[in-house]
C-alpha cells in the first residue's frame, strides 16, 4: 500500500489523537503505575549508553558506537510500532480508537499548557520564589539566576520551542506516517535530549542522535513559526507582521537550527525579546536575541503567549482536518 493511500487514515488518526490528548492528557495515575512510553524509550537509551559508550575508546570509535546505538533504538521502536499498528488494524475501522489512544500519549498539548500556566500562576500568587520553582520544571537553566522577567521569558521560550518538538513535530510525523512515524520521531527526540549534548561523555556518542534530531525537527519548526504568525493574525493583542519580521530576521541567529523559528515568531508576535545569553548550571551560553521588543516580560505576557498557543493548536487541528478531507477526496478520485 502506498503512503498516499494511508494519508486519509493517518490524518484522521492525528485528529483523534489530538482530541484525546487535549481532553485527558496522560493521566498521572497511569504514569505512576506503568510509566510513560517516553520513559520506556529513555530506559532503552540509557541501557545503550551504559553498554556501548566506553570512555576508554577513541573519538571515532565512540562516534561509531553512537551510530550503532541509534540504529538499534530505531529498529526496536519501529518493530514495536509496526506490531501495534498491525494488531489495531485487525479490528478494522474500530482500530482507529486504540491507535489514537496510543498516539495521544506522544503528544503534549495539554501538559505543555499546564506547565507553562503554572509559571504564570506561581508569579501571580507566590512571586519570584514560586515562579522560579515552577519554571525549573520545564527548563534546564539555573532558576536562581532569573529575575521575574527572566522567569517569564524562560516560560515563553519553553512554550515556543516545545510547541514545535512536543506538539507540531510529533503531529507532523503522525500525520505523515501513522503510529510508526510518531514513535520513531519521539525515539530520536528523546535520544537527543539524553545523549545529544556537547559534554565530554556524549560529544562523540550522541553526535548521530543530535544531527538526526535537527533533521526531523526541521519541517515542524518552520510550520510552528507559521502557525504562531497565523495565530497572531487572529489575536488583536498580537502582531502578526512583527512575528513574520522577527522570523525572517532572527530565526537563523539562534544556536539551534530549529528553536529560533518558533521563538522568533513568538517574540515578534508579543513585542518581546527572547533567548539571548542564558545560564545553565554555572555555564553562560551566548545566543542571539529573538525579536527586538522589550526584555522585561511579565506573567501577563506568559498568559498572552498561552492564548496564542491555544489558537495555534486550533489552527493545527484545522490543517489536519482539511488535509484529511483533501486526502480522502484524492484517494477516491
Amino acid at each position: 500500500m502506498a503512503f498516499s493511500d494511508l494519508w486519509p487514515d493517518t490524518l484522521l488518526l492525528l485528529l483523534a489523537a489530538l482530541a484525546i490528548e487535549a481532553a485527558v492528557g496522560y493521566p498521572q495515575r497511569l504514569y505512576a503505575r506503568i510509566g510513560h512510553p517516553v520513559t520506556w524509550i529513555g530506559a532503552l537509551i540509557a541501557g545503550l549508553d551504559r553498554r556501548l559508550n566506553r570512555e576508554t575508546a577513541g573519538f571515532a570509535a565512540r562516534k561509531a558506537a553512537g551510530v550503532a546505538a541509534l540504529l538499534i533504538l530505531l529498529a526496536v521502536t519501529l518493530a514495536g510500532a509496526l506490531a501495534l499498528t498491525a494488531l489495531c488494524r485487525l479490528l478494522g475501522p474500530a482500530g482507529l480508537l486504540p491507535l489514537a489512544l496510543l498516539a495521544s500519549t506522544l503528544l503534549a498539548q495539554r501538559s505543555l499548557h499546564e506547565h507553562v500556566a503554572a509559571v504564570a500562576q506561581g508569579l501571580e500568587t507566590g512571586g519570584l520564589t514560586e515562579g522560579r520553582k515552577a519554571v525549573s520544571m520545564i527548563v534546564g537553566r539555573n532558576p536562581d539566576s532569573l529575575d521575574e522577567a527572566g522567569v517569564s521569558r524562560a516560560a515563553i521560550e519553553s512554550l515556543s520551542e516545545n510547541f514545535s518538538d512536543g506538539v507540531v513535530a510529533p503531529a507532523f510525523w503522525l500525520g505523515a506516517a501513522g503510529l510508526p512515524g510518531i514513535i520513531i520521531y519521539k525515539a530520536i527526540n528523546t535520544a537527543d535530549s539524553m545523549i545529544g549534548h556537547r559534554t565530554p561523555r556524549h560529544l562523540a556518542f550522541g553526535w548521530a542522535s543530535a544531527r538526526l534530531d535537527d533533521l526531523v525537527n526541521l519541517p515542524a519548526s518552520r510550520l510552528t513559526a507559521l502557525l504562531i504568525v497565523a495565530a497572531a493574525a487572529l489575536d488583536r493583542d498580537a502582531d502578526a507582521a512583527g512575528a513574520w519580521r522577527a522570523v525572517r530576521r532572527d530565526a537563523n541567529r539562534h544556536r539551534s537550527p530549529n528553536a529560533g523559528w518558533p521563538e522568533a515568531a513568538m517574540a515578534g508576535a508579543l513585542g518581546l525579546r527572547l533567548a539571548g545569553p542564558r545560564i545553565y548550571g554555572d555555564v553562560t551560553v551566548e545566543d542571539g536575541w529573538m525579536g527586538d521588543g522589550r526584555a522585561e516580560a511579565t506573567a501577563a505576557d506568559v498568559r498572552r503567549s498561552l492564548r496564542l498557543y491555544r489558537k495555534a493548536c486550533g489552527l493545527l487541528w484545522g490543517l489536519a482536518g482539511c488535509g484529511a478531507l483533501i486526502a480522502l477526496l484524492l484517494s477516491r478520485g
